[in-house]
C-alpha cells in the first residue's frame, strides 16, 4: 500500500508521535510520500493517511474525493470526534493496523459555503470558544484549556436572531448556540441515538436558554442521547438549511474557522471512504 501522509507536528500529540507514526506504518508494510501536500499527491497513491486532529483531517476531504481514495486516520488531536464517531483505534498501533486492513466505510461529508465537515458546523458560543482557542493552548492544555476558553465564552455569551430555511419553509430562531450535525456525535459530549453520519439527513439544534429552568431541560434533552425537542431547544432535520443574520456572525467547522453568515448548509451523501474496524 502506497499512501500520502499528512501529518500535522502542531496537533495534540503531533509533534512527539510523528517518529512513532512512521514507525508503525512501516512495520504494517505501508509505504508513504509527505512531500508537497496537496499540489504533488502521488499518482499512485492508494489512499491518504491523515495523523493529527479533525482540523488536519478537514485538509484531505476534497482531495480524497476528487481522487476517490479511501482516508485512514490516526487520531492525534484533542477530541478526536470523527475518530470516535466511527469507533477508531485511538492508539497509533491500532489506528495503523486498522488502516492496512483496509476495511472501509462510506460516510456522507457535509458542507457549509463549500467548506467541507464531518460531524457539525456551528454559530454562537462554540464558534466564540474556538476563537479564544489557540495550537499551543490545545497542545500544552488539551481539554482542560477548551474547558477554560468555555468558561469565558459563555460570560459573553448574547442572543442571535436567525432566519433559517428549509424545505421552503422559513422560521426566526433566537439562540445562543446553533448547531448543523451531520453526525450523531459532536461537541465533544453530545451524542445522539437516531441521527448517523451516513443517513442522508442533517441535523439542526438550536439552544435558547433564558432560566435555570430551560437549562436543566436543555441539558436532559441534549444528554438524553435522543433528537428531541425541549424547553429552550428547537430540532429540525432537513437535507439542506439556509442561515441569514442581521449582522454577521462566525462560523465554525469541526473546530476550525469556516467564514461568516449568511451561510448555506447542504450534503453530500455517501461521498467519502473511510478505513474503520471490520
Amino acid at each position: 500500500m502506497l499512501a500520502q501522509l499528512v501529518l500535522n507536528t502542531r496537533s495534540r500529540r503531533g509533534h512527539e508521535a510523528a517518529p512513532q507514526v512512521r514507525d508503525a506504518l512501516a512495520r504494517a508494510g505501508i509505504t508513504v510520500v509527505e512531500d508537497g501536500w496537496p499540489a504533488e499527491i502521488a499518482p499512485e497513491a492508494d489512499c491518504i493517511i491523515s495523523a493529527g486532529g479533525d482540523g488536519t483531517l478537514l485538509r484531505t476531504i476534497d482531495t480524497a474525493i476528487a481522487r476517490g481514495l479511501p482516508i485512514g486516520v490516526i487520531p492525534l488531536g484533542t477530541f478526536n470526534e470523527l475518530a470516535r464517531t466511527l469507533e477508531l483505534p485511538l492508539d497509533i498501533e491500532g489506528a495503523v493496523r486498522t488502516i492496512a486492513a483496509a476495511h472501509e466505510r462510506t460516510i456522507d461529508v457535509a458542507r457549509v459555503n463549500g467548506t467541507p465537515f464531518v460531524n457539525e458546523a456551528s454559530i454562537g458560543i462554540s464558534s466564540r470558544i474556538t476563537r479564544l482557542q489557540t495550537p499551543e493552548l490545545k497542545q500544552r492544555f488539551g481539554a482542560f484549556g477548551i474547558v477554560a476558553t468555555a468558561f469565558q465564552a459563555f460570560r459573553h455569551a448574547r442572543p442571535i436572531h436567525v432566519d433559517v430555511e428549509h424545505d421552503g419553509e422559513c422560521e426566526r430562531l433566537r439562540t445562543v448556540q446553533l448547531t448543523v450535525a451531520n453526525s450523531h456525535r459532536f461537541g465533544g459530549l453530545v451524542s445522539v441515538a437516531d441521527a448517523a453520519i451516513d443517513d442522508g439527513w442533517l441535523d439542526l439544534y438550536s439552544v435558547d436558554i433564558r432560566s435555570l429552568h430551560q437549562a436543566f431541560a436543555v441539558a436532559r434533552a441534549i444528554f438524553g442521547g435522543k433528537r428531541t425537542q425541549a424547553d429552550g431547544l428547537r430540532t429540525i432535520r432537513a437535507r439542506a438549511f439556509t442561515l441569514r443574520t442581521k449582522h454577521a456572525h462566525r462560523i465554525t467547522a469541526d473546530g476550525e474557522p469556516a467564514g461568516v453568515t449568511p451561510a448555506r448548509f447542504e450534503l453530500e451523501p455517501k461521498a467519502l471512504r473511510v478505513y474503520v474496524p471490520q
